[in-house]
């Protein structure tokens, strides 16, 4: 899987009274400025690297490219990526999809749609998902499967972890980022851009919360299952009950909450 990067800094860690100077390692964080057919599409706070997947798969889950497919995805089409620092990717469907209206203010890594999008809004634009096909001694078996498959938060400790798994349980498609939404973003820009969507054999994990934000993109990209390590807001419940989707929070040591639909038959 594509690796973000990052840097070592010297700190001054405190030990039992004792003071000693040690590299950390860090992950970083940048923003990164989508456009759609060269139009602003808005500018994310993310960690670099599987950049072209994260462009492509918030265009697709915000639902800006209507019926049109990605043709190319690259860095600073009206310039030299270099000049831009490899922080401007350009999505191009050929101008075959709508017009996109610019997000206001920049995304912050800890912040997707921000509320932007009600559930009516989604209950007009996405079809209502088929049941879920997982077992739930699987789903518990999901967080376990990731341990050893995360391994910028290894090492940095501050990134959030999203992958696409099969109905056995094993994780597809992996990818970390300083932000939730961003890696779900990422996991999902890659499935588009394999002709993999929608995704309705799959199911997605997430390392942190479920929040409002992730339960939309994973009902745009198909998902009927969605697993979190930790709770879910009460936006994303409902949501997910009027998605028809299967919603899990406190995934650990094989246990697991359901959370939607209301009632497991």
């Amino acid at each position: 899987m594509p690796r973000g990067r990052t840097d070592k800094v010297l700190t001054t860690r405190y030990d039992g009274g004792e003071l000693t100077r040690s590299p950390d390692e860090l992950i970083v964080e940048e923003p990164l400025e989508i456009r759609l057919d060269d139009h602003l599409v808005a500018t994310t706070m993310r960690t670099p690297g599987a950049d072209f997947e994260l462009a492509a798969g918030l265009c697709f889950t915000d639902g800006l490219l209507g019926d049109a497919t990605v043709r190319t995805c690259r860095y600073c089409g009206t310039g030299s990526a270099l000049d831009t620092g490899f922080n401007v990717v350009s999505v191009d469907t050929g101008g075959r999809a709508p017009m996109p209206t610019p997000r206001l203010g920049t995304t912050t890594s800890s912040c997707g749609l921000c509320g932007s999008t009600s559930i009516d809004e989604l209950c007009e634009r996405l079809d209502a998902l088929e049941p879920a096909p997982f077992a739930l001694d699987v789903l518990a078996g999901v967080p376990e499967r990731m341990l050893d498959r995360q391994g910028l938060f290894a090492a940095t400790g501050s990134v959030h972890a999203a992958a696409a798994f099969d109905v056995g349980g094993e994780p597809l498609v992996v990818r970390e980022d300083v932000g939730r939404h961003n890696a779900v973003d990422k996991v999902i820009g890659r499935l588009l851009l394999d002709y993999r969507l929608p995704a309705t054999d799959l199911g997605l994990f997430v390392s942190g919360r479920a929040s409002f934000e992730i339960v939309q993109k994973a009902w745009a990209a198909g998902f009927s299952t969605v697993v979190a390590v930790s709770a879910p807001t009460s936006l994303a419940v409902d949501t997910a009950r009027r998605a028809g989707m299967l919603l899990a929070g406190f995934a650990r040591s094989g246990r697991l909450n359901v959370y939607a639909p209301d009632r497991l038959s």
